[in-house]
């Protein structure tokens, strides 16, 4: 991983998201207050935030149908998994991980479970801009820095929903579409490995050819997001402030739409320093806005990432099951 040049990019952009965040901040004071917090508030936080997951699971069962029908619970593992390689490794890569379990676990396709797990990232990314939108009314008012960001996020969430619901809807006129790309500018020994995987996506995104599994989707989708803004609203009690439930829901907005830049492993940085912002815009020191923000990033990350390693040892995987699932990706037949 150390010699992938995707690791390091994605270390120096964490290196200047934590700069940002740290940057004039009395650490002695930062620790202090992680040290006063109560910590008994993290256990509710945690549960509620294993029920979305649960949630989570239901929602790629929903999805997956016009794949194969694989009950929730035998799905329950391999998102654990795929979210704990997120945690641990680059560029959400545990997404490519969670599709290589599932083709080992249920033989399903490499490609067409990835496309059911990017429609869940777009729906992920509108719900986050949906929060945003609902809570800005109650900010007094984020930096240029972060309103950029929102935009450039709009800009992207709302071309790929276009971009799959158009595809899912006139699926006979997309594929002679891109087939006609593929053999105009695919050398001939790549056509038709191009054309095959296409296919799988479009099986991938069959479940958006209906209104009703799209309302289905989207609103499981806010159920998700509103269990995980509870998670922050428990972990604020462990601490000496409170906004309210319309600011956590704008600070997971907004911390969840700048985990999508590339980072290193664990959201490091992208995480805390829009976290840390959203808060102060709040009124809040930025020193128990750093305290929380970085308690709220652990208690997020070292639950589902200690269980899923647990379910690979588990399932007999080791770390270069990792490797292998990237090159299934790559090579799949």
């Amino acid at each position: 991983m150390l010699k992938n040049w995707k690791f390091w990019l994605g270390a120096i952009v964490s290196v200047l998201f934590l700069t940002i965040a740290l940057r004039g901040l009395d650490l002695a004071q930062v620790w202090f207050y992680m040290k006063s917090a109560n910590y008994g508030w993290i256990i509710p936080g945690v549960g509620v935030y294993f029920i979305g997951v649960w949630v989570r699971t239901w929602r790629w069962h929903y999805l997956l149908r016009s794949v194969k029908l694989i009950p929730t619970k035998d799905l329950w593992t391999t998102v654990v998994i795929g979210y704990m390689g997120n945690n641990i490794y680059p560029f959400r890569a545990g997404e490519v991980l969670r599709a290589y379990v599932l083709r080992r676990k249920h033989q399903v396709s490499m490609s067409a479970s990835i496309a059911t797990i990017l429609v869940e990232r777009v729906f992920d990314g509108l719900v986050m801009l949906l929060f945003v939108f609902i809570a800005l009314p109650y900010a007094p008012g984020l930096p240029e820095w972060l309103r950029q960001t929102v935009i450039l996020a709009s800009i992207a969430f709302f071309t790929a929903l276009a971009l799959f619901l158009v595809m899912a809807a006139f699926p006979d006129k997309s594929r002679t579409l891109y087939q006609w790309g593929f053999n105009r500018f695919l050398p001939p020994k790549y056509r038709d490995m191009a054309l095959m995987l296409a296919d799988r996506f479009m099986i991938g995104i069959r479940s958006l050819n209906s209104l009703l599994n799209v309302v289905m989707i989207f609103f499981t989708s806010v159920v998700i997001w509103l269990l995980e803004t509870i998670k922050y609203w428990f972990v604020m009690h462990a601490f000496s402030f409170t906004v309210s439930f319309f600011a956590l829901m704008l600070m997971n907005g907004v911390v969840n739409l700048a985990t999508t830049i590339p980072s290193a492993p664990g959201y490091i940085g992208t995480f805390d320093a829009p976290g840390i912002a959203v808060l102060e815009v709040f009124g809040i020191p930025d020193t128990v806005a750093a305290a929380y923000t970085l308690v709220l990033h652990a208690a997020l990350w070292f639950p589902i990432t200690i269980l899923g390693g647990w379910y690979m040892l588990r399932e007999s995987m080791g770390w270069t099951d990792f490797s292998k699932a990237v090159a299934a990706s790559q090579d799949e037949t």
